[in-house]
């Protein structure tokens, strides 16, 4: 079954550019994709993670927040 690594950010953002360049080098299994997603496009966004971003979710769970947990994201990854 597929997976999404959904990371939210918004542009200008040097932490939301950090973990991205983080998860760029992870190799991730072939069933998870990455999608980045600007929270300030979406006001329903903006507003659910204004100040939390950058946010990294698995599908509908958030993993982290801020800072890239790279044990939470290998233990969700190998729980699914």
């Amino acid at each position: 079954m597929a997976r999404t690594l959904i990371l939210y950010s918004r542009v200008g953002c040097h932490l939301c550019e950090q973990m991205h360049a983080q998860l760029a080098a992870i190799d991730f299994p072939d069933d998870v994709s990455l999608k980045t997603v600007d929270v300030d496009a979406d006001p329903a966004l903006r507003a659910r993670f204004n100040v939390k971003v950058p946010v990294l979710a698995l599908d509908d769970e958030i993993l982290c927040c801020h800072f890239l947990d790279e044990t939470e994201l290998r233990q969700a990854l190998s729980d699914g």
